[in-house]
């Protein structure tokens, strides 16, 4: 058993007294019991792979130029490589995208399973040697704060609270030596004080949110966020309160949305969670007023939060909108009478533009995974505001292969579900879900802007089995029910629609039973039906597109659809 004596301290210890300790090996994940949540440290083998799988401090550093570097856990950067390998991503991953590299470096310098007091004693010295004057230190941790003060796997436990006075010492095990342990606030201090011997300017920032309610239905914050406001009025240091922003925006989810933003336990994000919490970072950074962050701010990329609701859409904000989302049945070249359009480039012609704007962003060979991924679904969320309307049309590339190139394939199904999986072009980890559940988000997203969405089944192809235009009701229809017998939501059924008017056009009443008088028929009538499709048996021409655009004016009719008031009258 050890015994802890109460003593004094004033001032921040020299780095020289601390030992410097070489890992070998880390802590098996273990689980905590607190408040029910689970807290798996990813940092599967060794702290010599994941310090090097971390920049030198310094390293990236261009020229004369500044580099930002962030100081946390986990939930900055989780896993030894902070790659996603095992479907957490921490959110100094995502920190780079929103500055200008060409005027300045971000280093995530974080590494899971770290408190203030281990941080600060085995991995600042190096970090703190590399800083130069002008140079920023985003400090964000304390997550692990809470743990043994001298257990013989971790020993990273603090004092809670400011008390620059308070200490403990005994016989730390993870070192096998005497050791000392200070308040939060005092670790606190130590860096601020250091950062700023150094020429560099210190960022406090409070924690990110867990995946965990208050009994009146609000997100737990952490006491960090007090602590560190006291200590920012304190010793003047700018403060972005990151618990409270991001806690705002999870309460204002759906209760599903809320919980795919974690992975795994309650602690650590989802690739959705750490570009959450990063976005929310940047919001925080960009509202606080403190004079030391102006250089800061300068570096920002230019299309950093542009896409913030309201901002730079080109709308009057007079008339409801429409967004028409989806592949290339949706928008394609739409430029050449002879060439390959999408449907929603021709819906100015069911659509009374002087009571809807019109707003076809679709992208062609896109999925629901990619085009959530590539960030295309993003700026449509962004921008929706009540009274708006999104038609999510899409099928044609999704069940696909998922690791490939093109990175646009699902798990087939509607099941909430999902996987990590490895891309062959470079790499890069990612944990794919099932087309029902990229569905469901859209869907939930855009209600929870107060917008109408609309399920629209995809456009029928130029195949005629049986002498009658092809139908995928069992697969991509089925999945479309059960998308709508899980969240209610309006579904245009372009696919049997369109494929009845196609019937009605062209379909055969009978085969001749000879196999090869039979396929020469169906070639027949393919070659009748090509001039709606144009150049393979997926994209419409121009005559195609304008059809399907009025089948989806019928299926809205059909529907009593509220949108449907803005159709032109036949």
């Amino acid at each position: 058993m050890f015994q802890y004596l109460l003593l004094l301290a004033t001032l921040c210890l020299p780095l020289a007294s601390f030992a410097q300790i070489g890992f070998d090996d880390l802590p098996d994940p273990t689980a905590g019991q607190k408040g029910g949540e689970v807290v798996i440290d990813n940092t599967p083998d060794s702290i010599a792979k994941a310090l090097m799988s971390r920049p030198a401090p310094g390293t990236t550093r261009r020229g004369n130029n500044p580099v930002l570097f962030l100081i946390g856990n986990s939930t900055m950067r989780n896993g030894t490589r902070g790659d996603g390998s095992n479907g957490q991503w921490g959110w100094g991953y995502y920190v780079p995208q929103f500055f200008d590299a060409a005027k300045i470096s971000v280093e995530n310098q974080a590494l899971g399973g770290m408190s203030t007091r281990t941080f600060y004693t085995d991995l600042w010295p190096a970090v703190r040697d590399a800083l130069q004057p002008g140079d920023w230190v985003l400090v964000s941790i304390g997550h692990n704060d809470g743990a043994d003060f001298f257990d013989q796997k971790r020993a990273r436990g603090v004092i809670p609270g400011l008390d620059p006075d308070t200490m403990l010492t005994g016989f730390n095990q993870r070192t096998g030596r005497q050791d000392t342990v200070y308040s939060y606030g005092h670790y606190i201090r130590c860096y601020v004080s250091e950062i700023r011997a150094r020429g560099a300017h210190p960022i406090l920032m409070s924690l990110t949110p867990r995946d965990a309610y208050e009994a009146d239905g609000r997100i737990v914050r952490k006491p960090h966020s007090q602590w560190l406001a006291v200590l920012s009025e304190e010793l003047d240091v700018p403060y972005v309160d990151l618990n409270e922003l991001s806690a705002r925006k999870l309460e204002s989810y759906s209760h599903w949305k809320e919980q795919y933003h974690f992975f795994g336990d309650k602690i650590h994000t989802s690739h959705y969670g750490a570009l959450m919490n990063a976005r929310s970072a940047i919001e925080g950074l960009m509202g606080c007023q403190h004079p030391s962050l102006e250089g800061l701010k300068d570096r920002l990329a230019p299309q950093a939060l542009s896409y913030r609701a309201g901002q730079g859409n080109g709308s009057s904000g007079k008339l409801p909108r429409v967004f028409f989302t989806g592949d290339s049945t949706v928008k394609n070249a739409d430029n050449d009478d002879n060439g390959m359009w999408g449907w929603a480039a021709l819906a100015a012609e069911v659509f009374d533009t002087t009571k809807v704007e019109l707003r076809n962003v679709a992208r062609a060979g896109r999925s629901t995974r990619s085009y959530i991924r590539e960030g295309l679904w993003e700026n449509v969320y962004q921008q929706l505001r009540p009274g708006d309307y999104v038609l999510i049309e899409f099928g044609h590339n999704d069940i696909c292969p998922i690791t490939d190139a093109k990175e646009r394939g699902v798990i087939p199904g509607t099941q909430d579900t999902c996987h990590v999986f490895k891309m062959e072009k470079d790499g890069r980890f990612e944990v794919v879900y099932s087309f029902g559940w990229y569905l469901r988000k859209m869907i939930d997203d855009t209600r929870e802007r107060g917008a109408t969405p609309i399920l629209v089944s995809l456009t029928p192809r130029n195949e005629w089995p049986g002498g009658r235009v092809e139908r995928r009701n069992d697969s991509y229809g089925r999945w479309y029910r059960e998308v709508v017998e899980q969240t209610g939501v309006a579904f245009l059924d372009l696919h049997n629609i369109a494929a009845d008017r196609l019937d009605s056009q062209f379909a055969l009443r009978r085969l001749p039973k000879d196999k090869e008088k039979a396929r020469a028929r169906i070639e027949r009538l393919k070659q009748r039906a090509g001039i709606y499709f144009k150049k393979d048996h997926t994209h419409a021409s121009k005559a195609g597109a304008l059809q399907n655009a009025q089948c989806v004016a019928d299926g809205l009719r059909a529907l009593g659809s509220p949108l449907a008031h803005y159709l032109l009258l036949r």
